[in-house]
């Protein structure tokens, strides 16, 4: 979009427009975030051109959806932020990004650089690229129109390149509104090339894995969220079936391979972790969320093969026997062809001793899941939302809490890669309504959110936004009253609740109800079924109320061994202070 000055013979835009056509030649065509000074035109001006922009109530929630839109599509989300205190609070979800490995970028409207470098007080002053920086990938500043194509391009092929991550991209106040010859913008304009080239990787190292490989006796494969990005799907099966080595799959790879498919150990996990002697990382890191490839857990002589994009993270816990670098599609297809050089098996014995255990837990699970309780808690609650998704196995199921979240993994089944969204690497809370919203515009599919009532609440104000822009999410909240649970005592006997304490039978489908969606307030499990069914036939943006035994939850969840405990009961001095026993 131009505009005409007062000599007729020169035709002129400004950084505002000319940015909204670089994201467009660059195939953006979504814009999460809030506006306000000094963005909001550039929003507007993005709808002008066919750019779709959806407006959150809260920046971290655009940010979030920005990040699972780039982990779904491969290619940047955009996040768009007012100065300061919005560009402060979608930092959370570009650090987040850049931790997961999304390509995702922040770009952010800032104030006059010559008043913040003299710190002399402008409105919502903040030298934000550099404190971006330590918590994205990069950071960048645009400071002319005529730089804008080549910011935009850096800004992208840093995203993809690589270990994807987040990008800031700083757009100042002056640069929006400095004007520049149309033709020369226009002619500024291009497409990086190949932002994100394969990678291949040496074929020592493929030897040297594939020979390992062919030693073990106990192997396992474990398949990482890096894996499931990758969209290396059929390269992955491949591999799995085609050596026969059981397979578990970590939270977000869920589905990569069907939950149901014969090679998982997934309810094995404590076996295989335990006694396999080679393991195989595809996209997978050793970080805490594996113990850090450490502790009881772990058979103490394993050897590690790990296939990664990035150099740097391999031996980063453990020894690394047999490094793989290079992107998981073609570290994959250059291991399937060397693979038939090498005599991989897995032992039927291993295959057996597996089985045996899975079909135990299996047992266990389902006396779990069909022990009628009253009230419910997450095991039957989560077992009639089972019963249900039998009928939608191509839904996304975004996913957040604490047993919430460990439950729900644990219960619900994925057949399909890249459906079950989570809290990730960090297990961050208040990703639930960015990423089910991203989910829904990306795919255009129905989205199912699991929440712990604690982790909704983080993001609720986003029910608003699913109404106003009419998504099929249907929202579960597991509420219990509290974070963890809702019974625990203020050990101080005054009447304020506890620090884990939430309003008893809080009402959130009144919520929802509040903007014009369908609203269920359930308290047995046919309840649940019977709403669930409803919500998903009905494509309406809906949430139901399930209401669980305030008593049950573990803290912390699966990870309580990660909160510190006292070590002895407070005991009381005068004066009402208290000193450890």
């Amino acid at each position: 979009m131009n505009y005409i000055t007062d000599n007729p013979n020169t035709t002129l835009t400004d950084g505002m427009h000319l940015m909204v056509d670089a994201l467009k030649r660059n195939g953006v065509d979504t814009i999460y975030g809030v506006v306000g000074i000094p963005v909001t035109d550039l929003a507007r001006h993005a709808q002008e051109v066919g750019i779709r922009y959806i407006g959150f109530r809260h920046e971290q929630s655009a940010g979030n959806a920005a990040a699972i839109s780039g982990y779904l599509t491969k290619k940047p989300g955009i996040c768009l932020t007012v100065s300061a205190p919005g560009f402060l609070n979608g930092l959370t979800a570009l650090a987040a990004a850049t931790t997961n490995g999304f390509p995702m970028i922040q770009i952010s409207g800032s104030s006059d650089r010559n008043i913040i470098d003299l710190a002399q007080g402008d409105y919502e002053g903040l030298d934000q690229m550099n404190v971006a920086k330590p918590f994205a990938k990069a950071a960048y500043r645009i400071n002319r129109p005529e730089d804008i194509a080549v910011g935009v391009a850096r800004a992208i092929r840093t995203a993809m390149s690589g270990r994807p991550g987040g990008v800031y991209l700083d757009i100042t106040t002056a640069m929006l509104s400095t004007s520049m010859d149309a033709q020369a913008a226009a002619d500024s304009l291009f497409v990086p090339v190949d932002p994100a080239p394969k990678q291949y990787p040496c074929s020592g190292s493929v030897k040297r894995a594939l020979k390992l490989l062919s030693s073990a006796k106990k192997p396992l494969i474990i398949l990482g969220k890096g894996a499931a990005y990758a969209q290396a799907d059929e390269q992955v099966r491949t591999f799995v079936e085609k050596t026969g080595i059981p397979f578990l799959p970590m939270s977000m790879a869920k589905g990569l391979l069907p939950d149901d498919h014969p090679q998982c150990a997934a309810s094995a996990r404590s076996l295989v972790l335990g006694q396999a002697d080679v393991v195989m990382l595809i996209g997978a890191r050793l970080n805490w969320l594996l113990t850090h490839g450490k502790g009881k857990k772990w058979n103490p002589s394993v050897q590690f093969i790990q296939l990664d994009i990035e150099p740097e993270e391999m031996d980063s816990n453990r020894p690394i026997a047999a490094p793989v670098v290079g992107d998981i599609e073609s570290s994959l297809d250059v291991l399937i062809a060397k693979m038939d050089n090498f005599a991989i098996q897995c032992p039927k014995e291993w295959r057996d001793a597996i089985d045996a255990v899975k079909q135990t837990n299996a047992v266990k699970m389902q006396a779990k899941l069909t022990t009628p309780t009253s009230p419910m808690n997450y095991f039957n609650a989560l077992k009639a939302v089972s019963d249900v998704m039998q009928d939608y196995r191509d839904i996304y199921v975004v996913n957040e809490g604490a047993n919430a979240l460990d439950d729900t993994r644990n219960v619900i089944s994925m057949y399909h890669p890249r459906l079950r969204l989570d809290t990730g690497t960090w297990g961050v809370m208040g990703i639930g309504m960015g990423y089910a919203i991203a989910a829904a515009v990306t795919s255009g599919k129905q989205v199912i959110a699991i929440e712990g009532d604690s982790a909704f609440g983080f993001s609720g104000m986003e029910v608003e936004t699913i109404c106003r822009y009419r998504l099929p999410i249907t929202i579960v909240v597991l509420n219990n009253g509290g974070i963890y649970r809702g019974n625990d005592p203020n050990l101080g006997g005054d009447p304020d609740p506890s620090p884990t304490t939430l309003t008893p039978d809080a009402r959130y489908d009144k919520m929802m109800e509040a903007f014009g969606g369908v609203a269920y307030h359930v308290t047995t499990p046919d309840e649940v079924r019977t709403a669930l069914t409803a919500a998903l036939a009905s494509k309406k943006p809906s949430l139901i109320n399930c209401i669980i035994d305030p008593a049950v939850g573990t803290e912390s969840g699966h990870i309580g061994n990660l909160n510190p405990k006292s070590v002895a009961s407070p005991q009381p001095l005068q004066g009402g202070v208290t000193q450890k026993a």
